[in-house]
């Protein structure tokens, strides 16, 4: 049924925090667990989210402890369900707070007795919850889904108004620009004693190959940037990308290189900082280089650019023009029409202002 929560009820309690399963939602879920841990200064709170997705959260400066719940291997099937239950059952939480929308996030709290259970009412789950709360209709709230993970805090009464956000930071205390560029030289083995200019591409997409535009203008961008700046090209990379990846590193220029599979979110998140400029496909790396401060330039098409674009003075979006976007599908049926659209000059031409206005920043 719905409720609203009063915040006397959760002042001082052991609140269990389910957050979001993929890296860009858990990067726009931050404003929202950063307005909960404001409201409820005292209480105890624990992350619980798929091991590569905590990584995002600066736990520790939120003074919240993190509980990984991976269900694709020690927490799979029926027997994995009931050992990550009888975890839950030990932390004595008393209550939950979903901003997963997953049936399995209510089912597991439900069937571990948490007394207080809150979350949208999605996918069927709306019975398992004590305080289900329908999601916001279109136009209810503003298009960037940041507003959605705040919306349940408004619903559930834990905040009156929702906060004003354009820009979101990962973490209080980032690296400084030269520490990163220390980090990620002796990453690559470098030699020599000044980092280069360096030019971050994340070639890829989880979500689906819809959302990639054609991995050859990424090459061809970075083999311009280094022709006219003697920029280094740094490609990220799950290791389901590192095939296609390395496989343009001969068209990318001499001083390319792939790092894709060879870094963890952790290893992502101190090496990025070091890049001048983040040319991407509209990934979760997308959002945590932005947060990181990193010039972003980001690259859309069949996905909505108002409602996950990344936030931040030091972003920049590029969208597709097709009658058929933002269809949101992850296989185009098609022609790839809104991504073929852009082209490798547009993303240049971007590319060198934005590479422009950050040495103009940092002085050089």
């Amino acid at each position: 049924m719905m409720g609203r929560l009063r915040l006397q009820q959760l002042a001082q309690n052991n609140i269990m925090v389910r957050v979001p399963n993929w890296i860009g939602d858990a990067v726009m879920c931050l404003p929202a667990l950063q307005e909960l841990r404001r409201v409820v200064p005292e209480a105890e709170l624990t992350l619980v989210g798929r091991p590569w997705v905590l990584d995002i959260f600066p736990a520790a400066e939120m003074n919240c402890s993190i509980i990984p719940y991976d269900s694709r291997n020690e927490y799979r099937g029926v027997t994995g369900r009931w050992r990550f239950v009888e975890q839950l059952k030990k932390e004595a939480f008393d209550a939950a707070i979903l901003f997963q929308n997953a049936l399995d996030a209510a089912a597991v709290t439900a069937v571990a007795g948490i007394p207080i259970r809150a979350g949208y009412a999605r996918h069927g789950r709306g019975p398992l919850l004590t305080h289900a709360v329908p999601p916001p209709r279109p136009a209810e709230t503003p298009p960037h889904e940041t507003y959605y993970y705040l919306e349940l805090l408004r619903c559930l009464g834990m905040i009156s108004i929702l906060p004003r956000v354009e820009e979101i930071r990962l973490r209080a205390a980032l690296p400084d620009r030269d520490s990163a560029k220390r980090e990620m030289r002796n990453f690559l083995r470098l030699q020599q004693s000044d980092a280069p200019l360096l030019v971050g591409f994340g070639a890829g997409a989880s979500f689906g190959t819809a959302k990639r535009w054609p991995a050859d203008r990424f090459a061809e961008v970075a083999a311009r940037l280094g022709e006219e700046t003697g920029a280094m090209s740094v490609f990220f990379g799950s290791p389901g990308e590192r095939p296609t990846i390395e496989s343009l590193l001969p068209k990318a220029g001499r001083s390319a290189v792939s790092l894709a599979g060879k870094t963890s979110m952790q290893d992502f998140i101190r090496l990025v900082p070091a890049c001048d400029l983040y040319v991407t496909n509209d990934t979760g790396t997308m959002h945590v280089a932005a947060a990181l401060g990193v010039p972003t330039l980001a690259i859309f098409g069949p996905t909505d650019e108002h409602g996950t674009r990344p936030l931040g003075p030091l972003t920049r979006v590029i969208s597709g023009e097709a009658e058929c976007r933002p269809c949101k599908l992850r296989h185009c049926p098609i022609d790839h029409r809104c991504m073929i659209s852009i082209s490798v000059e547009t993303v240049l031409e971007a590319a060198r202002s934005m590479m422009a206005q950050r040495l103009q920043a940092v002085g050089q």
